[in-house]
């Protein structure tokens, strides 16, 4: 008996050292092709299996109990193209096989995940998508991330007013209004916000670009207007880092020729067990390029993630805080001579285009009446002042029989503050000043160095060397409530060579703002502007530390205004991608939109009311413009929409593919149809013009070799788009056509990146007649930027700048007077010191070019001297940075 179960065991270890000796180890180097140097956190797996491992700290990875025979190993990397090789596993043995990546120049190689729901590598699919990584941002430049949105070919980014406000458009959709009407902002997949030009409260506002981020994806076009609700022109989508690679760094950036401190942060790491997170951001204090005379930008954020991976998923749950006040630069005041073609614009003496600013520590606290009728101050230094408070998270499972499970939540508490001066005319001094006071006025500076000071018009002039003044309107905006909800839930099936996903998406947005607007007199100085106060010669009528009237008159009292609004969407869509052969693959997709609107907005009426609570009404207090909260008058209608898109790609090899794609795609519209004839007095809509809606033709190509990567696309877009501007009705439809290109080519330690957009726009329909058949306004026929950068010794110092250009725009839709085209530089330098530890110089704008985004519709007489509002990129501002990455 015993000698049976030692025999037992002995056939029992026998048989487990068969197994044993039936597996063997892969082990190797993963290194970057170019500079020869080990790639940290590349993914080594076993294809057709779950045996993968991801490279070390030395580019080293071993795979072990690999059974005997032969198999397909996959080397990847974020950022490179995937390398496949075959082996042969011998039992009890040690294999050693290497692997050398080459940088995917264009991201050709990589798997879209913005703007699809059937993920494919990009070469695959039916869709122009630009990938921005890190490394390029950081050549590129870009002083804010409204500037950044520029390195994408097809985005036309204006990005002249700081860290957001910009006026985002694509493939030469016009800017009727401002904010980025037909595209979507996302973080992680999931908007900003639900309509991206809110007034005052654009999506980039609440954003901001650091070291968390991973890479950012943008599609133009195509399956985004499926995809996503009130996208249909595309989607730039910023995707955050997770920690599925070990490390981190830290980085401090001073401004050299302006005051700015600011520090970045970021760590992340897998923990056991499934785990890994990351964790960064940044703060940051400073004047900002444009010398305010105080610390204009102050704030920061901090990013969190966590993911827990399980056999057949993952969950990952984030959180984001931001509370970062900066600088809003609005149209500045400069002198243009010549004609409408061929204006000359040049800086008002006293007055810099291109460094001085509308802000001024004279000019900061100011004494208003708010919502409610009662006395109230706000600060001008806090500029555009953001605070956002986000949770979120997704999960993603195989539940079985091919299906896949996904699910994407996101819960934004927003709110803040918009303040800024804007200038609302500019003239002689004493020609605004009789039409404020009426002749025998009196002027006086309001406060600083010179307060109390009475002056007459040549005095003025030999102050601030212009002789001008400004009637200046405070934008001064409360973001009550701009908090929203999403939620995007979708199964996916693969039957065979189709793919079938269906999805549900809900969100929420809200809308509460007070907008509190007054009206200043001040002069046009580099110091920035300074408060006048004027009477007039009987005294009846006196300013108040600069203030004229507690309202914008001058205006016709447009823009004292509040409102409250919640905008429920519902959406349902459905898509269908089908694998005809190994290159032909088709795509349909369709989106059926719901919205239910409801809420309130008020008007206003003239008051007296004691604003300083001093006991007695001065004269600026006789009209003061209030809110009519006795009186609100109602929103409540409905909306919906069906958009669709079809598309089709041909591989015609591994490194060549074209594609064709139509869509139809809706934007509901939202704040900016308040105030409008497009509201009835019930608070319904006038048939049709609830949303607005885009059509477009697509035709691309696509082309990858290890020294060069290009991607041509040509489009065909209709436009029809309804909207209101201080009290400006529109009501339009347009076409554009033309052609997007962007590549990458690569030598050595040569790289070069470029992108142009050529555009040909045309208003087809318009309340004005006179302008059908002209170009709509500040739309550009074309675009471009080339960023050239060389690396010396295997990438440790390194060069480069990036050329911005764009030609002439016609500043209104009336096609008067043109801006004229402009193209800027911005330049770096950069050294690694020893291992994890580099320097770097950046300078934005290096030649102090002068360009300008936009300009106000300003009467304009030729071969004389005009005064001008345009809004100019800022001038040059250098920064050096120092970081150590771990």
């Amino acid at each position: 008996m015993k000698r049976k179960i030692l025999l037992t065991f002995a056939n029992l270890f026998l048989f487990i050292g068969l197994i044993n000796a039936q597996t063997g180890i892969l082990k190797g180097n993963v290194t970057d092709k170019l500079y020869e140097e080990p790639l940290i956190g590349a993914s080594v797996v076993v294809k057709g299996t779950t045996n993968g491992t991801i490279s070390n700290i030395d580019g080293t990875y071993q795979l072990e109990n690999i059974e005997a025979g032969t198999y397909t190993i996959v080397a990847s990397f974020i950022g490179y193209s995937k390398v496949e090789k075959e082996v042969t596993i011998i039992a009890d043995q040690e294999i050693t096989l290497d692997f050398d990546l080459s940088a995917d120049l264009i991201g050709l190689d990589q798997v879209t995940v913005t703007g699809v729901v059937n993920q494919k590598s990009n070469i695959e699919s039916s869709v122009a998508l630009t990938t921005l990584k890190p490394k390029f941002v950081e050549v590129f430049g870009a002083a804010t991330t409204a500037e950044l949105f520029k390195a994408i070919p097809g985005i036309r980014s204006e990005s002249s007013g700081g860290e957001g406000n910009a006026n985002i458009a694509v493939r030469g959709i016009p800017i009727a209004s401002g904010g980025s009407k037909f595209l979507q902002i996302h973080e992680d997949g999931l908007p900003v916000m639900q309509f991206g030009d809110i007034s005052f409260g654009n999506a980039d506002i609440f954003l901001r670009s650091d070291r968390t981020i991973g890479r950012i994806e943008a599609i133009k076009g195509g399956s985004a207007s499926t995809f996503a609700s009130n996208s249909p022109a595309g989607i730039i989508n910023f995707i955050s880092k997770n920690g599925a690679v070990e490390g981190g760094s830290i980085g401090m950036t001073m401004g050299l020729d302006y005051k700015s401190h600011r520090t970045d942060f970021e760590y992340g790491a897998p923990i056991g067990n499934g785990f890994r997170f990351h964790v960064g951001g940044f703060f940051r204090e400073g004047e900002g390029p444009r010398n305010p005379g105080y610390t204009g930008n102050s704030g920061g954020q901090i990013k969190a993630n966590i993911t827990k991976e399980f056999e057949k998923g993952y969950v990952r749950l984030y959180f984001k805080v931001l509370d970062d006040k900066s600088i809003a630069y609005m149209p500045m005041p400069v002198k243009v001579t010549g004609t409408k073609g061929d204006p000359k614009y040049k800086s008002i003496p006293g007055y810099s285009i291109t460094g001085s600013s509308l802000q001024s520590p004279n000019f900061m606290h100011v004494l208003s009446v708010d919502a409610n009728g009662n006395s109230r101050t706000s600060n001008i230094g806090d500029g555009m002042h953001p605070v956002s408070k986000v949770v979120g998270g997704e999960f993603s499972f195989d539940i079985g029989e091919g299906w896949q499970l996904k699910e994407k939540f996101r819960y934004a508490n927003n709110h803040g503050s918009f303040v800024a001066p804007f200038p609302a005319q500019i003239g002689n001094a004493n020609d605004i000043a009789e039409s404020i006071a009426g002749a025998g006025y009196s002027l006086s500076y309001a406060n600083g160095a010179n307060a109390g000071v009475a002056l007459n018009d040549s005095q003025i002039g030999n102050l601030n060397n212009n002789g001008l003044l400004m009637r200046t309107i405070l934008f001064d905006v409360d973001m009550n409530d701009l908090g929203n909800f999403t939620n995007d839930f979708y199964l996916s099936k693969s039957f065979d060579n189709v793919d079938f996903t269906a999805g549900y998406y809900k969100a929420q947005q809200k809308i509460g703002m007070t907008w509190l607007w007054q009206t200043f007199l001040t002069d046009i100085s580099s110091d920035g502007p300074r408060l006048m106060n004027i009477a007039s010669a009987d005294n009846s009528y006196y300013s108040s530390n600069g203030l004229i009237a507690h309202g914008v008159p001058f205006w016709g009292n447009c823009c004292t205004r509040g409102y409250d609004m919640t905008y429920d969407i519902d959406a349902v869509y459905a898509n269908v991608g089908i694998e005809v052969t190994d290159q032909l693959n088709i795509e349909g997709s369709v989106r059926y939109d719901m919205g239910d609107v409801t809420g309130h907005y008020l008007s206003n009426y003239q008051a007296p009311v004691d604003v300083d609570n001093n006991g007695s009404i001065t004269p600026v207090e006789e009209s003061v413009t209030v809110l009519d909260n006795a009186n609100p008058m109602p929103v409540d209608y409905d909306y919906n929409y069906v958009s669709y898109s079809l598309g089709a790609n041909y591989k015609i090899n591994d490194d060549q593919a074209v594609y064709t794609r139509y869509s139809k795609g809706g934007r509901a519209n939202a704040d900016r149809l308040l105030y409008s004839p497009f509201i009835t007095p019930e608070g319904g809509t006038v048939d049709g013009l609830d949303a607005d809606e885009i059509k477009q033709f697509e035709l691309g190509y696509k082309y990858k070799s290890p020294s060069l990567a290009v991607i041509v696309t040509g489009f065909y877009t209709d436009i029809s788009e309804q909207n209101e501007e201080f009290g400006k009705i529109i009501n339009k439809e347009f076409t554009t056509y033309g052609a997007e290109f962007e590549g990458i080519y690569q030598k050595s330690n040569f790289n070069v990146a470029f992108g142009a957009t050529y555009t040909h726009a045309e208003i087809d329909k318009s309340l004005n007649a006179d302008e059908k058949g002209n170009t709509p306004r500040r739309v550009p026929d074309l675009l471009y930027n080339i960023t050239p950068s060389y690396d010396f010794n295997k990438g440790k110092t390194s060069i480069g700048f990036s050329l911005i250009g764009t030609t002439k725009v016609y500043a209104q839709d009336d096609n008067g007077i043109v801006l004229p085209g402009y193209a800027y530089v911005n330049a770096y330098a950069s050294q690694n010191i020893t291992k994890g530890l580099s320097i770097r110089a950046n300078i934005n704008n290096l030649f102090n070019t002068i360009g300008f985004t936009e300009m106000e519709g300003d009467s304009f007489v030729e071969n004389t001297t005009n005064y001008m509002r345009a809004r100019p990129i800022t001038g040059r501002a250098s920064t050096l940075s120092i970081t150590y990455t771990f």
